[in-house]
């Protein structure tokens, strides 16, 4: 593809990178919580602070880091480009996660994780914004299917290759090697026609992040954006990564391991993310089909919640579904980037994902608030309703953005 043209084929170099670098992104990022266990044991972790203390501590520390590094990604990429942010982000997260393998304390595995998550922050966003300006409009869709649904197999990998690997610590490097060896087939990849016409003209407000928050109407559709996505990390950062203290609370009659559970979960978002970006190019509709997933999400967190006596397999299972019914990764993601202009566009993609996964401390903060007047299932319904109906309400107020022409620049 020759720099500064786009393309009308879904199968190009440069989903072809996006999705692989999803793929690494999603690997590293879910990685800890599948040797999240054998990890803080191999480190002289009490049990009662893996579950809660330490190892919940490390999960928020790697969101704030995804939180701090959604900003800084964001701002590179409509200042100096989306592949500046597919090179830089995947470099840092690379060595992070190589160094992650060599911790020897509970202080080195916090630093490592911050700076992991920091690198991870613009993987997706970047991805999405470069693919969604070099396809045609009623294309984009399948692109950013392919990545959401090539990507979250990330994680299926992380915990089969925890299982086939004897030690953690080679996992992190595993990664981090996949990461680094991505690098050289990212040189083949050709950066936006639309940024770089931005670019040449000088736009103003290019990257400008503060505007985000200095204009009511630009706000409130950011917030939307933001709060579409979560839901899913809801699921994914309490439901799952601690579905090990679930199953003992709901008395499931085999112990659960949470890497097992993310993995059903993930394999469950793979074909959530691939219905998802389906349907969306088959009803023409953003809106219509995250509204459909959600209220899906809200039936299948009220099934895993009363699983009580279950067996093993059953447990697994309802896992599964629960990972396709936030199966709207893509939508939600692609939603972010159509709906601001060339000039904010891969600050939006980038800091909307990160700030729904950076909101996750809030979450388990409120989480573990709640378990002091309430059960711990209770908690964990309480929080549900929370993140659903506030998603609810922003999907069914946010902008239908099928079809949108992305050539423009916002007024600031």
């Amino acid at each position: 593809m020759k720099p500064g043209k786009s393309t009308s084929t879904i199968f190009n170099v440069a989903v072809l990178v996006a999705s692989l670098g999803y793929f690494v992104d999603i690997y590293d990022l879910l990685l800890f919580t599948i040797v999240r266990v054998p990890s803080l044991k191999d480190l002289g972790v009490p049990q009662n602070e893996i579950d809660s203390g330490v190892g919940m501590l490390l999960i928020n520390v790697q969101m704030l880091g995804l939180l701090a590094g959604g900003i800084f990604w964001g701002i590179i990429g409509d200042k100096k480009g989306r592949l500046k942010v597919l090179f830089g982000s995947i470099l840092i997260y690379s060595v992070a996660n190589i160094a992650n393998g060599f911790v020897t304390g509970t202080n080195g595995y916090l630093f490592w994780r911050f700076v992991a998550g920091l690198g991870l922050a613009g993987e997706l966003g970047a991805g999405i914004t470069l693919v969604a300006e070099i396809l045609p409009k009623e294309k984009r869709g399948w692109g950013t299917m392919i990545v959401a649904t090539v990507g979250v197999s990330g994680a299926v990998a992380a915990n089969l290759i925890a299982k086939l690997v004897p030690d953690w610590r080679y996992c992190y490097f595993i990664g981090g090697g996949l990461g680094l060896l991505l690098l050289f087939l990212r040189i083949s990849v050709a950066e936006s026609h639309m940024f770089n016409q931005t670019a040449e003209k000088g736009t103003a407000g290019r990257g400008e992040f503060l505007a985000l928050f200095n204009n009511k109407e630009r706000f409130l559709r950011y917030l939307k954006c933001v709060l579409l996505g979560t839901p899913t990390w809801f699921v994914v950062g309490i439901l799952v990564a601690f579905s090990n203290k679930f199953a003992v609370e709901m008395g499931v009659r085999s112990p659960i391991n949470p890497g097992d559970a993310v993995a059903f979960c993930y394999a469950g978002l793979v074909l959530g993310d691939f219905t998802s970006g389906f349907l969306s190019q088959i009803l023409k509709s953003r809106r219509k089909v995250m509204m459909i997933f959600l209220l899906l999400t809200a039936l299948c967190v009220a099934l895993y919640l009363n699983l009580y006596g279950a067996e093993k397999w059953f447990f697994y299972t309802v896992c599964t579904i629960l990972g396709f019914s936030v199966g709207f990764w893509a939508i939600f993601v692609t939603i972010a980037a159509e709906s601001f202009g060339t000039n904010l566009r891969a600050t939006v993609a980038i800091t909307v994902p990160n700030f729904a996964r950076g909101m996750l401390p809030l979450i388990t903060m409120l989480f573990s608030g709640l378990q002091h007047y309430l059960s711990y299932l209770q908690s964990g319904a309480v929080v549900g309703i929370i993140c659903i109906v506030v998603a609810i309400i922003a999907s069914y107020t946010v902008e239908e953005t099928f079809g949108k022409d992305l050539n423009y620049v916002e007024k600031l």
